[in-house]
């Protein structure tokens, strides 16, 4: 399968080593004087060591890779040690991969691995949501910070399903609900949103209702937000301007088959050129293997909707 995955300029890399304890994963190591990527097996491809390389000789690349596995990742870790451990589990948090620190907890518990000991002060273990009543396993500590691990800000998985929970249950008074002036609430549920950023097996996507949408429909459609995005997960692709779109349609199939999305409604405009959208979306559910409902509507430049049904 094709994903983002760390690539090593070994004419830069000195072979220092800072890039080796930054990745808990352990997927780096020195060998022959520079740092090499072992195992595609153990690159979560979330860019955690990039930052921590003095020479830049760390990037990412979009290629044919394993998929990443959480079960071995854990086994090779243990032996390390539980600050090692506790470092891997805040990775994941902190990039808001919910379904790996799933993974994670349930092989620490399936394995009887020790957490108990405090080796670090404070608790380095911060969980939310159904986490927070594992207190057997790991310790509260402090929240998340806004940090992207040392990779590029702009893409780091952000879910905000939580946060919006969190807004759903604040009552609101009528007086200011109804307010001319109260601003309307984003329905975003994560970040980032281009569609070559994204990971298809990133958590947000896992049974989701996916929105696919052209760069235009947004700002041509006043309400798109309570239209098209509420509740959903979002994917934006231009077909006339993006390039290697072959990856779009590789990236689709893996939401359908791996992530096992529920839905895909693709919003596109009137315009002829959009009509690439729908056809990647129609090439990834034939190749997906699974049969799930394919939506398509059509955006008038003006912002109304011209046609609405299942493609």
């Amino acid at each position: 399968m094709k994903r983002t995955i760390i690539k090593i300029d070994e004419e830069k890399c000195t072979g220092c080593g800072e890039c080796i304890p930054n990745c808990h994963e352990g997927a780096l190591q020195i060998i022959d004087g520079k740092a090499r990527l072992i195992s595609d097996l153990f690159c979560d491809g979330l860019g955690a060591c990039i930052g921590h390389c003095p020479e830049s000789a760390i990037t990412m690349e979009e290629r044919e890779a394993e998929a990443y596995n959480e079960t071995l990742v854990m086994a090779a870790m243990v032996p390390k040690g539980r600050n090692t451990i506790i470092a891997h589990l805040e990775h994941l948090r902190d990039h808001n991969e919910t379904e790996l620190l799933r993974e994670a907890v349930v092989y620490i518990k399936a394995n009887n691995i020790d957490m108990s000991e405090p080796s670090l002060s404070p608790a380095q273990m911060h969980t939310h949501g159904s986490y927070r009543n594992m207190q057997e396993v790991f310790n509260e500590t402090k929240p998340a910070d806004s940090g992207c691990g040392g990779g590029c800000p702009g893409s780091k998985a952000i879910d905000f399903k939580i946060d919006m929970e969190k807004v759903n249950q604040v009552v609101v008074p009528v007086e200011v609900a109804v307010a001319a002036t109260a601003p309307a609430l984003s329905e975003l549920r994560q970040w980032p949103v281009q569609l070559h950023l994204l990971n298809p097996q990133a958590s947000y996507f896992k049974n989701a209702d996916v929105i696919l949408a052209a760069d235009c429909a947004a700002f041509a459609m006043g309400d798109f937000h309570d239209k098209f995005l509420k509740g959903k997960t979002l994917a934006i692709a231009c077909p006339k301007l993006d390039s290697n779109k072959e990856s779009y349609v590789e990236k689709l199939t893996s939401m359908i088959a791996d992530s096992k999305i529920n839905t895909l409604t693709v919003v596109m405009m009137e315009v002829p050129c959009c009509g690439g959208l729908l056809q990647m979306a129609k090439m990834a559910a034939n190749s997906s293997g699974r049969n799930i409902p394919v939506k398509k509507a059509i955006i008038g430049v003006k912002g109304d909707i011209l046609q609405e049904e299942f493609a």
